[in-house]
């Protein structure tokens, strides 16, 4: 077989694997108030969770898609050479999910690809391959690694002022409200919680559907960057089944760690976290889940009870935010070390 097909094969089914990831990383960002809420059991939540998060990536567009696949510039490098640093920015976000995965952390998957990415390019090709942004900004347009790190940094901030005034106007919808309405804040949930999974779907899975699209141009089978709807249909099944994997680790963290939330905390948090990436997704905005998610339930907590908030945790949390860019980039710089070993004999 043919190297470059060889290789364009395992980058694909890598691709798809850091899909799945994704979805098995941010199930717990979707599923977590929900479960603490007790608004549904966890199999209730995984299953509705799972249904809508199928729907995300095939009606949500390419906008996100196309901002994923253009921050990096790989034309005029040889197809090999393109390929494998995509895979070894791939992997450096893979392995960086599975180890936050594995202590329980909320990191972002999407500061996690775009570290992973960014350090493979740099490392190998240069950074003039990197569509940083920084001179487009002056001339009024937002774009590049610029784009991508306003959105993953603007968008944690709208969580938590969203969050904070949506529950203020919710407590003083329902101030004179009996115990009762717990459970049409529970049934709502049902709504809240598929919207909130269908503007995951629709962001999340679309950075995959990004890298995914770009694998194949930069590999010659496709003629122009423009999403195939067997890319969208495989990426929308590889999140879905992470989601339905579920990352309870991580539901403990979100649901019970930060603050306890109740019906509705979580109805909120729901309402917060789908508009806020549901309108970053319209625009070609990549956001972490994590984030929004996290930072709104800190939002509800710090408008009714801030010393009920456990600071700490959240401190724990962006201590991780900030460190996941340059870890996961430091992955892919030394999967790259790896991979080029073999890169040598082949050129």
């Amino acid at each position: 077989m043919d190297a470059l097909l060889l290789l364009a094969i395992i980058t694909v089914a890598i691709v798809l694997l850091f899909d799945y990831t994704n979805g098995f990383h941010d199930a717990a960002n979707i599923v977590a108030t929900v479960i603490a809420s007790r608004a549904m059991t966890p199999a209730q939540a995984v299953i509705l969770v799972g249904i809508f998060e199928f729907l995300g990536p095939l009606l949500g567009g390419t906008a996100v898609a196309n901002t994923i696949g253009s921050f990096v510039q790989l034309g005029g490098v040889p197809p090999l050479l393109s390929l494998a640093v995509i895979l070894c920015g791939l992997l450096g976000a893979i392995l960086w999910n599975f180890i936050t995965w594995w202590k329980g952390i909320p990191s972002s998957s999407s500061h996690a690809l775009v570290g992973g990415l960014t350090g493979a390019v740099v490392v190998s090709v240069g950074s003039d391959h990197v569509l940083w942004g920084f001179a487009e900004l002056l001339e009024g347009r937002i774009t590049g690694i610029v784009k991508v790190l306003a959105a993953l940094i603007l968008s944690p901030l709208a969580g938590f002022w969203a969050g904070y005034l949506i529950h203020r106007l919710m407590h003083a919808l329902l101030r004179a409200a009996r115990p009762a309405a717990n459970s049409g804040l529970k049934l709502a949930q049902y709504a809240t919680a598929a919207g909130l999974a269908f503007s995951h779907g629709a962001n999340d899975a679309q950075k995959s559907m990004g890298i995914l699209t770009l694998v194949l141009l930069l590999g010659g089978f496709i003629p122009e960057f423009q999403v195939p709807f067997w890319v969208m249909l495989a990426c929308a099944c590889a999140i879905t089944l992470g989601i339905l994997s579920g990352g309870w680790r991580i539901v403990r963290t979100l649901g019970f760690a930060i603050y306890r939330v109740r019906p509705i905390h979580a109805l909120d948090s729901q309402l917060t976290s789908g508009a806020v990436i549901f309108a970053a997704s319209m625009v070609g905005a990549p956001v972490s889940t994590t984030h929004v998610v996290a930072t709104s339930i800190m939002g509800i907590g710090a408008s009714e009870r801030p010393r009920s908030v456990r600071w700490s945790k959240a401190s724990d949390i962006v201590t991780t935010w900030i460190i996941t860019i340059p870890g996961s980039a430091c992955i892919a710089i030394l999967a790259y070390a790896l991979v080029n070993l073999f890169l040598k004999p082949a050129g």
